[in-house]
């Protein structure tokens, strides 16, 4: 993927400058190496869904029952097009999460919020920590809330930026298996969606109360949240190593975003744009039908509901239509690739259903695999997908079909085996850049010095993990 160098607000002092590369430790090498991969060898991701189907559809013909030409395209075709209702609702996970963090009483906050940060450490704990309760709630409002966080913490501590920004993307990561909008997690959840791949073979969906609030589950997360800054802390930059953020080009940045969110002239229509009442039409509408909903079926949480309680939260705290078309606009600029990716791993997803190429694949896991091994392979096998699937949801549209068919045979835990890919997924996030772009175009710093300290992260955190799932996970989760 192609990458920009966004590290103009940072300042570089000349100790650093001076540094050589035979002072460079065993640790940096590695880190060079690992973003050398990423920069001049990893083509951008559109090309590997290509390089992927172009993959699966010679598997097909070499080794599925029905991998015929006409079978494969039918099922390309259908599969891209079977997908999109799952596509558009990722997205607004996304854009509604993205819009909900932009607005005037969460940037407010971030603000009131930073000023507990009075030395390195406490910054980057609290930039970590309110960054993983963000991004419990909602991916995509964590994503920019751990970016917007890091600019007012650096505006009043002396830190290292990009160790700073760093934090807040490892906090990010955290959603894959430990959040509300956790993709694998909400898919399963959803009666009818088209990637719930359980409910296709079990006919029953899997309750979040059975991923993501499960003992095991939190666990796993608990565990990578207080490991994650310890680990942090440990690899604080030296005194004569930090490359600080430049306070003014922050504080310029800021003020130019505000001016230009308000509206030049006064007129009959920018009235009724800026209006609280026309937003609050939608928010008391949303409310009472939540309302309504919950009382007669109990609380309960989907795909649909989480995107539309951010959609109501969003309105609400923006005030004005104005305001968050505004919000959502910016929101849209990020999901470029996510709209033009999903729809092929669908027509991945076809590919196998449609040939029988997922039982072929589930029957040879099948050989390597057993009912308490499989969650720990899983997870490994996730961690390496994603170095090529940095989406979630695509992700699981070509692990699952062949993982869950495995799991039934084999008596393992679904919903353990199921968040097994997801954890492997944030683990594999640590490594994988895609998401690391948002983020550090957000914070203006450069995304190779991130990925250098969430390389260290990725071999800590993802190894406790892989310890969870291999040795915990398959007894406490049951089959």
């Amino acid at each position: 993927m192609e990458t920009h160098d966004t590290s103009s607000l940072a300042v570089r002092p000349e100790a650093v400058q001076d540094d050589t590369t035979d002072r460079k430790t065993l640790l940096q090498r590695a880190v060079s190496s690992c973003v050398y991969v990423f920069e001049r060898m990893m083509p951008d991701p559109f090309v590997i869904v290509i390089l992927l189907t172009v993959t699966v559809a010679c598997f097909a013909l070499a080794f599925a029952p029905k991998g015929t030409p006409d079978v494969i395209l039918s099922g390309w075709y259908k599969g891209i097009f079977g997908i999109f209702t799952f596509a558009f609702q990722m997205v607004l996970v996304l854009v509604t999460g993205y819009a909900l963090a932009s607005a005037p009483l969460i940037k407010a906050g971030l603000r009131n919020i930073s000023r507990l940060a009075v030395g390195p450490i406490s910054a980057v704990l609290l930039v970590f920590g309110i960054g993983a309760i963000a991004t419990f709630l909602n991916w995509g409002f964590g994503l920019v809330v751990g970016a917007l966080l890091s600019k007012q913490v650096a505006k009043k501590v002396r830190v290292d930026f990009a160790w700073l920004v760093a934090a807040a993307y490892s906090s990010w990561v955290l959603w894959a298996f430990t959040g509300m909008s956790s993709s694998i997690a909400l898919s399963i959840a959803s009666p009818g969606n088209p990637l719930n791949i359980v409910e296709k073979h079990t006919h029953a969906a899997v309750l979040l109360s059975q991923t993501v609030f499960t003992s095991w589950n939190l666990l796993g997360g608990v565990a990578a949240m207080i490991l994650i800054p310890i680990v942090f802390i440990l690899m604080r930059p030296a005194e004569k190593d930090i490359i600080a953020a430049d306070v003014a080009l922050l504080e310029a940045e800021e003020k130019k975003l505000e001016e230009a969110a308000e509206p030049t002239t006064r007129t009959f229509a920018s009235v009724l744009d800026r209006s609280r009442l026309c937003a609050l039409v939608f928010v008391l509408a949303g409310a009472g039908y939540l309302a309504m909903q919950w009382t007669r079926r109990g609380v309960s949480l989907d795909i649909n509901t989480v995107i539309f309680i951010f959609l109501l939260a969003g309105l609400c705290l923006h005030g004005s239509p104005r305001r968050y078309v505004g919000a959502v606009t910016e929101a849209a600029k990020v999901t470029g690739p996510m709209l033009l990716q999903y729809p092929f791993y669908g027509g991945i997803m076809g590919i196998m259903g449609a040939t029988g190429l997922d039982e072929t694949v589930a029957h040879a896991y099948i050989q390597i695999a057993s009912g308490p091994t499989l969650p720990f392979l899983s997870y490994l096998a996730s961690g390496v997908i994603t170095l090529f699937i940095p989406s979630g949801g695509g992700h699981w549209a070509v692990q699952g079909p062949f993982t869950i068919p495995a799991a039934i045979q084999l008596g393992a835990s679904l919903p353990g085996t199921s968040m097994a890919i997801a954890a492997g997924e944030m683990a594999g996030s640590l490594l994988q850049p895609f998401w690391a772009i948002p983020v550090v175009a957000i914070a203006g710093v450069g995304v190779q010095r991130v990925l250098g300290f969430t390389l260290v992260i990725f071999l800590t955190a993802g190894s406790l993990l892989g310890f969870l799932y291999l040795l915990v996970v398959p007894g406490w989760a049951g089959g």
